[in-house]
């Protein structure tokens, strides 16, 4: 991988100049590299609030819901002068937003600071995007134009879909986005798994699933956090995460909206699938800002044997 960054680098490939050559249309590409930008503005928050942390635990959980705040605002505040938002919906707020003037052309979604309770651990964070042309109250395979995540970990990358591909870039020390990995393709099958809920919660259909994996020889690889495990099955080329329905939780734990339908575009464009253990997560149609989901994402071996096993089928 360092290699390919040196060679990229070489050439100055970065993040405006890959979608170009892409062929992503101007408003869209321009809007992605404004929120790629603001991705190094919450990662110097999430920095400031390690430093001022440091010996002081008794203040973490106020600290850590301004994080999740400063994010959601720092995302806000600039998507409302981009030109190119119309309304805006996350994880953070109870309603969509209206940001823009009301004629423009996309609609955007976020979770702002995925995992943030991870912060105090000094484990990977991140932040999920979905670029809707539509309203987002519909199947996400009909609005959805381009999604992206940004890791905050031992280095900032940033992963895009635009519909042409995934992509991952890095963020190099002049601070600007250099392609890492193009054009990114899981295997059919992978070998590791993550897992969330809790192992007495999970149904009978989907505890047989995971021993089956188990059986298989799968290794298992779980942090807490959406974005670093959904990023170590991209990035290892294959696997599975899903946190299933459960007894108590028959819709699953993680929204459609913020999570699921973004990194199902993404993955889906890497050659993977992503369903709730039965229709595909883009099929499904959002009714409300707080709908859940059970979720099964990965190589399309694993996603398709989970289906077997949860409808006898």
């Amino acid at each position: 991988m360092g290699e390919g960054i040196s060679d990229y680098t070489k050439f100055s490939v970065d993040l405006r100049r890959h979608m170009w050559k892409a062929g992503v249309e101007m408003e869209l590409r321009r809007l992605i590299w404004q929120i790629a930008v603001m991705g190094k503005y919450i990662s110097a928050k999430i920095h400031e609030s390690n430093r001022k942390l440091a010996g002081f635990k008794n203040i973490f959980d106020e600290e850590q819901l301004d994080l999740d705040k400063s994010a959601d605002e720092i995302l806000k505040n600039q998507l409302q002068y981009s030109g190119f938002v119309r309304e805006y919906a996350s994880e953070e707020r109870d309603a969509v937003m209206q940001i823009g003037q009301g004629n423009e052309k996309y609609f955007i979604t976020a979770d702002p600071l995925d995992g943030s309770s991870l912060v105090e651990t000094n484990l990977a964070i991140g932040t999920i995007i979905g670029i809707h042309k539509e309203s987002i109250f519909a199947e996400g395979r009909n609005t959805l134009v381009a999604s992206m995540y940004i890791t905050y970990g031992p280095l900032i990358t940033m992963v895009y879909s635009a519909g042409k591909g995934t992509h991952e870039f890095v963020l190099n020390r002049e601070g600007e986005y250099v392609l890492s990995e193009e054009n990114i393709q899981l295997r059919e099958r992978g070998d590791i798994y993550s897992l969330g809920g809790l192992r007495r919660e999970w149904t009978p259909e989907h505890l047989k699933y995971i021993e089956f994996l188990e059986t298989e020889g799968y290794k298992l690889r779980y942090s807490g956090g959406f974005v670093p495990d959904i990023n170590q099955v991209l990035i290892k080329r294959g696997g599975i995460f899903t946190y299933p329905a459960l007894k108590k939780s028959p819709k699953g734990k993680l929204r459609l909206l913020f999570e699921l339908q973004p990194m199902a575009f993404i993955i889906e464009q890497a050659g993977g699938k992503a369903t709730d253990g039965k229709e595909e997560i883009l099929s499904i149609k959002v009714d409300d800002l707080n709908q859940r989901s059970a979720i099964y994402i990965g190589s399309r071996f694993e996603v398709e044997k989970a289906r077997e096993f949860l409808t006898g089928r």
